[in-house]
C-alpha cells in the first residue's frame, strides 16, 4: 500500500511539541496504558505480535526483531537481559537522538512491554556519551516512572519486577557495535567479541540477552495498541510499517522524517527535504549511514526507502541515515574525511583493521595532496578486499565499503589528482567523474 502521502507520523508525532518529554504531558496522550496491556498478556502473545507485525531492528541490519526474541537461550539458570543500543555514532544518523531527547517516555514504556516478553528482569539503556540532554530527560524520565511505581517491583499491580540502569558511553564509535557496548557496560575496554555465541545465547555476564535498537523499540507501545495488521498496511511486504529516516548533506531542509518504508528516495530529497541547496543537481547519495556504498548515476532516482531495494541497487539502508552530495563536490576530500573517521575509531583488536583502516587514510591524504601515483588507487582497493571479513566486528568492513565505492563510483576524480607516472594518469588525461543526476 502506497501511504506516503496520507501517513501521518507515530514515533515523532508529538515531538515538537512543549515538554514533551515529562511524563505529565506522555500520559495525557495515554501514555503507560500499552504496557498495562502488555503485562496483562502472556510473554508468548508479545512476541507473536512482534512477529507477525514483521517488525526489523532499526539499528542498522534490519533483522526481524521479534525473531531474534525467539533466539533467546532457555533453561540456563541465568538472568535475561535487554539492552538498549542508544550508542548512535553512525555519521549522518541522528534519529535515536531526537527520540530520547523529545519523547524518553515512548523508549521506557517500549522497554517495559520487552522486558516482559523476553522474561528480563533488569534493563540497560546504553547511551552515547555526547548525548548530554538526551541522558538528562531519560534520567529525569526514568526518575518520574520510578516515584510512580512503573518500574520497580510489582510494577503496575502485576507479579512483574523490573529494574532499569542508564549507562553513559565515552565517544567511542565501536561501543555502538553490540558486544563492544555489552563490554563496556561490563566494565573492560569496548572491545567487540567473537559471535558465536551470539549474544542471545551469551551476552551481558554471559548471560542470554537481546540486544535492541532504541527506535526499534519505541514502536512496541504502538503495536500493542494497534496490532500487526494495522502495522503493516504501511511499507512493503518484506520492509513492512515506517522509519525514521535522517537527512543531511546539500539539502535545504535537513532533519529527521518519519515515512513508510518503501518511499522513493527523490520524494524523500525533494519534497521532505526540500531538494538541493542552489538546484544544483546530485552527484551521490549515501543511503544508510557513512559505511554503507554510494548511490550514483540512475540508481539514485530508481531506490526505494527499504532493506531490499537499496540492497538490489548495491547499497544498504542501515541505519536510515541518507547524505546527499550535490554536483560540486569533492569526492577525493570526502572520502578523506570519511577514513580520518574511521582510523579514530578503530579499536585496534584486529589487524586488518587497526592498520587496514590507517592505510587508507594515509594513501587517501596522499591522494588529496596530489602525491599519489595511479597504482595507490588499486592497492587502496586492494586493501579493502583484504579487510572485509576478516575482523571481529564490521567496523573494517564500515570503512572498506565507502572506500572502494568512492573510487570505483568516481575513479576519474581521484586519478586527476593523482601524480602521472607509468600506471598512473595526469589531470590533463582525466575525465569527467562518473555518475550524477539533476
Amino acid at each position: 500500500m502506497d501511504s506516503t502521502q496520507t501517513f501521518e507520523p507515530v514515533l515523532t508525532r508529538y515531538i515538537r511539541e512543549p515538554n514533551s518529554w515529562t511524563l505529565k504531558h506522555y500520559e495525557a496522550r495515554g501514555g503507560y496504558r500499552q504496557a498495562r496491556a502488555a503485562l496483562a498478556q502472556s510473554p508468548e502473545d508479545i512476541v507473536k505480535l512482534v512477529l507477525d507485525s514483521g517488525l526489523r531492528g532499526r539499528g542498522g541490519a534490519g533483522f526481524p526483531t521479534g525473531r531474534k526474541w525467539t533466539f533467546l537461550a532457555k533453561g540456563t539458570g541465568k538472568p535475561t537481559y535487554l539492552v538498549i543500543n542508544g550508542d548512535e555514532s553512525e555519521p549522518g544518523t541522528f534519529k535515536d537522538r531526537y527520540l530520547v531527547e523529545f519523547d524518553p517516555h515512548q523508549l521506557l514504556e517500549g522497554m517495559i512491554i520487552a522486558s516482559h516478553a523476553i522474561g528480563c528482569h533488569h534493563a540497560f539503556c546504553y547511551l552515547r556519551g555526547e548525548f548530554f540532554e538526551g541522558y538528562d530527560r531519560l534520567k529525569a524520565a526514568l526518575d518520574e516512572i520510578k516515584a510512580k511505581g512503573y518500574v520497580g517491583e510489582k510494577i503496575f499491580g502485576s507479579d512483574f519486577d523490573l529494574k532499569i540502569t542508564l549507562v553513559r558511553g565515552a565517544g567511542a564509535y565501536i561501543c555502538g557495535e553490540e558486544t563492544g557496548m555489552l563490554s563496556s557496560i561490563e566494565g573492560d575496554r569496548g572491545y567487540p567479541k567473537l559471535k558465536p555465541p551470539f549474544p542471545a545465547v551469551s551476552g551481558l555476564f554471559g548471560a542470554p540477552t537481546i540486544v535492541n535498537n532504541v527506535e526499534t523499540i519505541c514502536n512496541l507501545p504502538h503495536l500493542v495498541e494497534h496490532g500487526a495488521d494495522w502495522y503493516k498496511q504501511w511499507g512493503t511486504e518484506k520492509s513492512p510499517g515506517f522509519k525514521i529516516f535522517s537527512v543531511s548533506g546539500h539539502v535545504k531542509q535537513p532533519g529527521n522524517y518519519e515515512v513508510p518504508l518503501g518511499t522513493p528516495l527523490m520524494t524523500m530529497i525533494e519534497e521532505y527535504a526540500g531538494g538541493v541547496i542552489g538546484g544544483k543537481g546530485i552527484k551521490a547519495v549515501i543511503p544508510g549511514g557513512s559505511s554503507t556504498p554510494l548511490l550514483t548515476g540512475g540508481r539514485i532516482r530508481q531506490a526505494n526507502l527499504d532493506y531490499e531495494s537499496i540492497m538490489e541497487l548495491g547499497s544498504f539502508l542501515g541505519s536510515g541515515g541518507i547524505t546527499v552530495l550535490d554536483e560540486d563536490t569533492d569526492m577525493v576530500d570526502a572520502l578523506w574525511n570519511l577514513m580520518r573517521f574511521y582510523h579514530h575509531e578503530s579499536c585496534g583488536q584486529c589487524t586488518p583493521c587497526r592498520e587496514g583502516t590507517g592505510w587508507l587514510e594515509k594513501i587517501i591524504e596522499r591522494v588529496f595532496a596530489g602525491g599519489a601515483k595511479g597504482a595507490d588507487l588499486d592497492l587502496v582497493l586492494e586493501i579493502t578486499k583484504n579487510m572485509r571479513g576478516r575482523t571481529i566486528c564490521a567496523l573494517a568492513d564500515a570503512a572498506a565499503m565507502p572506500a572502494a565505492s568512492y573510487i570505483s563510483e568516481f575513479r576519474p576524480e581521484f586519478e586527476s589528482k593523482s601524480k602521472h607516472d607509468a600506471g598512473g594518469t595526469t589531470a590533463e588525461t582525466a575525465g569527467a567523474p562518473a555518475g550524477g543526476v539533476s
